[in-house]
């Protein structure tokens, strides 16, 4: 069944496949001669799941990716209060590396900005941690969040580091008002490695769903984070992760996320999921040209807008009997992606034994036209096995009750038998 997922990603790949506005990072010159072609997509779901396709294997640097991270390792270690003394966590409606601090306190205005993640990344191992102690720490902890031992590439680091002119501009006056201690440029070399860590789609994936889930890796099932730390980290990715373009990109796609100018963009859906996509042509912003567009493909499809999305509360699936010839799905609450994606699991791990099927949709609330899409093609799996499929959905919450062969899904067991 895993296939019916990553059959929907493919078409969503398919969709903007063809899309070639935008142009690679040309201000790093080994950013500058980077294949544009690449396009992938992963999510991690809150049970663990990975589901991934297109190029999902290509690794390539966090950049900016890693500020909401930093800022989770920065939180987590210092407290909350320490870190709002050295940043704050308002919008700045400018660009990611503009030389601006906020006029009375003279910090960095967020951590997602350049000024506030160079001050997040002096927080890290304590501000007398030399940088190569400061990146091993950095480098360990994002590897526990991404469920394997991720690497720098140096070579991006040193590209970046010829480049670095504005980040130093930013270090010294960071340092001018006493917002670091370390001289601008360690604090840059420590900030550049940084953002230079090789990470996949997937591993991004589940990087963001352990901020998603309050800090439990969902692979390994280790608490890196404390719960307060990935609500604030998600909260101010949701306001100024995408820079000045973060209130449009809430209002239209409403998944907290940060981009990076490698072509990677991130997201996080609270208590479900974590989202990636890999696409090098970035708009005037920065951001992933095609990765933008998938994630308002996944928002409008799967609902996901967090100010729209299905009501859910504890799993989809209520339980599953076996009565003489019928094995039965009852389902219940909201279905959307990770609820279907609960069926669909259950379904495959289920042993079915007998020659009919029925999904009892009578506690189902709500859907989505995406939960609604994977459950009929579920069912549509099921059959296919040999089984006779019957719904008992009173409510019409699945929709037409046919298959995309036209075949209409049996509702009675007089209806079942006569398949």
């Amino acid at each position: 069944m895993d296939s019916l997922v990553e059959d929907y990603l493919n078409d969503i790949l398919d969709r903007v496949r063809d899309e070639d506005d935008g142009a690679v990072a040309d201000y790093i010159p080994e950013l500058a001669k980077a294949d544009a072609t690449p396009l992938a997509l992963a999510m991690c779901t809150n049970q663990g799941w990975i589901y991934s396709v297109g190029d999902d294997e290509r690794e390539f640097t966090m950049q900016s990716i890693s500020k909401p991270f930093a800022y989770a390792a920065a939180l987590q270690d210092c407290g909350v209060e320490k870190v709002i003394e050295t940043v704050g966590m308002e919008p700045s409606g400018e660009a990611f590396n503009e030389l601006s601090l906020d006029g009375k306190t003279h910090r960095p205005v967020n951590p997602m900005i350049n000024a506030g993640a160079i001050a997040v990344n002096q927080l890290i191992n304590g501000e007398d941690s030399s940088v190569d102690d400061r990146v091993e720490v950095i480098v360990d902890y994002f590897s526990r969040l991404a469920g394997r031992q991720l690497t720098v590439d140096e070579n991006v680091t040193e590209s970046e580091t010829g480049t670095a002119d504005r980040n130093l501009a930013l270090a010294h006056m960071l340092r001018s008002y006493d917002v670091i201690v370390d001289s601008a440029e360690d604090a840059v070399a420590s900030y550049t490695r940084q953002c230079a860590i090789r990470v996949t789609v997937k591993d991004l994936a589940v990087m963001g769903a352990t901020l998603a889930l309050g800090g439990v890796q969902p692979l390994t099932g280790e608490r890196i984070l404390e719960p307060l730390v990935c609500r604030q980290v998600q909260a101010v990715m949701a306001s100024a992760g995408m820079y000045d373009g973060a209130g449009k990109w809430m209002a239209s796609v409403g998944i907290p996320a940060k981009s990076g100018v490698a072509g990677g963009l991130m997201g996080t859906l609270p208590g479900q999921l974590g989202i990636a996509t890999f696409s090098p042509r970035l708009d005037e912003s920065g951001n992933s040209v095609r990765g933008a567009k998938i994630f308002r493909a996944l928002s409008e499809d799967m609902g996901l807008h967090l100010m729209s999305a299905v009501t859910r509360k504890g799993s989809s699936v209520r339980g599953i009997r076996t009565r003489g010839r019928t094995t039965v799905f009852r389902l219940q609450g909201g279905l959307d992606f990770s609820g279907a994606e609960e069926f669909l699991t259950a379904a495959e791990n289920q042993d079915i034994t007998t020659p009919r099927v029925i999904i009892d949709a009578r506690r189902v609330t709500e859907s989505n036209p995406v939960g609604r899409r994977m459950v009929k093609e579920g069912l549509r799996r099921i059959r296919e096995n040999g089984k006779k499929v019957a719904v008992v959905d009173p409510n019409n919450v699945l929709g037409k009750r046919r298959f995309e062969d036209g075949t209409r899904v049996a509702t009675t067991a007089a209806e079942i038998d006569e398949q």
